[in-house]
């Protein structure tokens, strides 16, 4: 009998620990809970009707689940490179240096490094591995030891990515050292005597951000669960890539000055993204933005909005610098009553001065953010075959599940794992 009343208490009590947990403040994280929450719900209403018949009917689930992305952020290492990219580590405009494919871009950016049998460390050092290159050549180099000398070595482009295909790119999600059969990296050169104990490779890419990458990835996923007609699987999947596409418009997410803090202007971040969005978007913003449509070329369609988002840095930045010449500090910084606290946010003349300068950029992104998502949904809903969602069962969606306790949880009890946003 104690058992039976200890387990339907504890089932009473589950929901309200996650209604607490819910209620918690939100991290302030790219366009803001409030910002990313407002993309996927507008972008519902841009959906066919053969669409809206399923994404209307859990239109609360998607709004609420917009936030995932930043929560997994505080239970996983992998999650934070996802939402951004630092296109100025790669050069200029149009940024050759950084190959589209993602395997192409780790097999350039991931080091490669052996110990012989004497224990040097050496590194095969490969040279800018491009689209139109037939080659690649490995130049061995002597990072730590006694060995002298050096040795190039020249490997088709196409073996070279069959080898990392098969014994590198597994690795990706592994913890530790990623070490690789030395027999392998042999065979890969012609048999060229390297003497080799271990081998091992270093990402040194994925710390600058692979969110276009992530896009084409989440997109493929929504396309298998809609193949899969699996109700949670789509929510989840659509849910998580509008999220991703939202951070996609936003500049500040192109560049490694992410918050302003190589200028001297930290805090930019969440000024651009948060603080205009809530100050102007409920009463000046017009989110009814057409029809979605479908997405000819995922891979040059993502790559578009990251590369005009970052066309926006300058503005973004320099705007903003300016007008703090303009403002004394006591007129850009004030107090504000939020949730029974006093916090630091920008004064309301500083940011509508911010604003106007812009001439609407914010608001032209979050449009631009919103038939982004909607168009995202209808591609992989095409690709899937266009599959009947009026016959999915109603889902289960207004209680929370474990993943999201663990979520919450995570946020409530962590740190940001990665770089973080602000």
């Amino acid at each position: 009998m104690y058992r039976i009343k200890l387990k339907t208490a504890l089932l009473l009590l589950l929901p309200l620990a996650a209604l607490l947990m819910a209620l918690r403040p939100a991290p302030p994280d790219a366009w803001g809970f409030f910002g990313h929450r407002k993309i996927n719900r507008q972008a519902v209403f841009t959906l066919p009707p053969e669409m809206m018949v399923f994404f209307k009917k859990n239109i609360d689930y998607l709004t609420e689940h917009a936030v995932d992305p930043d929560m997994r952020r505080y239970a996983s290492k992998h999650e934070a490179p996802r939402h951004f990219l630092d296109l100025d580590r790669y050069g200029a405009p149009p940024f050759e240096n950084l190959p589209r494919n993602w395997p192409d871009a780790l097999m350039q950016y991931f080091q490669y490094y052996y110990v012989n049998e004497r224990g040097d460390t050496l590194r095969l050092v490969t040279e800018p591995i491009t689209e139109r290159a037939d080659s690649v050549s490995f130049n061995q180099r002597l990072i730590k030891g006694a060995s002298t000398g050096s040795n190039r070595v020249g490997v088709g482009r196409k073996e070279f990515r069959r080898f990392f295909n098969q014994n590198i790119l597994p690795l990706y999600y592994e913890d530790g050292a990623w070490e690789v059969p030395c027999d392998s990296i042999a065979s890969l050169l012609g048999g060229a005597r390297l003497n080799c104990r271990t081998m091992f490779v270093v990402d040194t890419f994925s710390q600058h951000g692979v969110l276009p990458y992530n896009l084409e990835q989440m997109l493929k996923r929504l396309t298998d669960a809609f193949v899969a007609k699996d109700a949670k699987r789509i929510l989840r999947h659509s849910a998580d890539i509008g999220h991703y596409i939202g951070d996609a418009h936003v500049p500040l997410h192109t560049s490694a000055n992410y918050n302003g803090q190589l200028t001297g202007q930290d805090g930019l971040h969440a000024f651009w993204e948060s603080r205009l969005p809530e100050l102007y978007a409920d009463e000046k913003y017009d989110f009814w933005v057409g029809q979605a449509e479908l997405i000819a070329n995922p891979k040059d369609y993502f790559w578009n909005i990251v590369l005009t988002s970052n066309s926006l840095v300058d503005s973004v930045i320099g705007i903003e610098r300016s007008l703090r010449s303009q403002f004394p500090p006591d007129r850009q910084l004030c107090n504000e009553y939020r949730n029974n606290v006093f916090v630091k946010t920008q004064c309301e003349d500083f940011a509508a001065a911010y604003h106007d300068r812009m001439g609407g950029m914010v608001e032209a992104r979050m449009q631009a953010s919103i038939i982004s998502v909607g168009s995202a949904w209808y591609t992989a809903w095409v690709l899937a075959g266009q599959p009947d969602l009026s016959r999915l069962g109603e889902e289960a969606v207004a209680l929370p599940d474990s993943t999201d306790l663990e979520l919450r949880k995570a946020v409530q009890d962590g740190r940001q794992l990665g770089r973080p946003h602000d």
